[in-house]
């Protein structure tokens, strides 16, 4: 996949970001983020969504949902700012392109979306256990007409993770059981 745009450095900065990351200037994703995160050297939704529709990530160059780059965001980030430097990006590029290749892979008949049987099938494939009823909810969540397209694949993707990090931190004895004050609760849920 190419991206236009990809290994140039940051416009104004002939090296790259001025104190940038040492090292990194190798890297040819650092050059795609440089050109993507401005002079900030963040990375925000709006800029995430430019990207990943630019780089045709959800397919037909339709815009990616902007609520799925927040959440991509925030899954990975760790210093709470609301963006993203240059290591989440990258850690998430890896994700991103780790999932594509999984949703490919159970896209069977090549549509460019999973219906129920093949999302249970990719969600089982990812270690989650799931009850039927849990799935009826994921599927109704993330389907349109029985569908699921990429975009709400990786949103999809990104609330198990999250959801998941957040239960096995307080699963204290390991037994698939967790306590949550309602405010811990709300905290929880509402920042993945």
């Amino acid at each position: 996949m190419s991206f236009p745009g990809y290994g140039a450095p940051a416009a104004g900065y002939p090296g790259g970001f001025p104190g940038g990351f040492p090292g990194q200037q190798q890297d040819p994703l650092f050059g795609y983020f440089t050109a993507i995160a401005g002079q900030d050297g963040q990375i925000s939704a709006e800029e995430l969504q430019a990207c990943l529709t630019q780089a045709n990530f959800s397919g037909g160059y339709k815009p990616f949902n902007l609520e799925t780059c927040r959440l991509m965001i925030a899954m990975l980030d760790r210093d709470m700012s609301g963006t993203m430097g240059f290591p989440e990006f990258k850690e998430l590029w890896a994700v991103l392109n780790g999932w594509k290749q999984h949703f490919l892979s159970i896209d069977k008949d090549m549509s460019g979306t999973v219906d129920p049987q093949e999302m249970h099938q990719a969600v089982s494939s990812m270690g989650y256990r799931l009850s039927p009823q849990a799935m009826n909810c994921i599927i109704r969540r993330y389907s349109t007409q029985g569908k699921i397209t990429f975009d709400d694949y990786v949103a999809c993707c990104v609330k198990l993770r999250s959801l998941t990090d957040i239960f096995r931190r307080r699963d204290q004895a390991q037994n698939g059981t967790a306590s949550f004050q309602y405010d811990d609760f709300i905290q929880c849920t509402m920042s993945t």
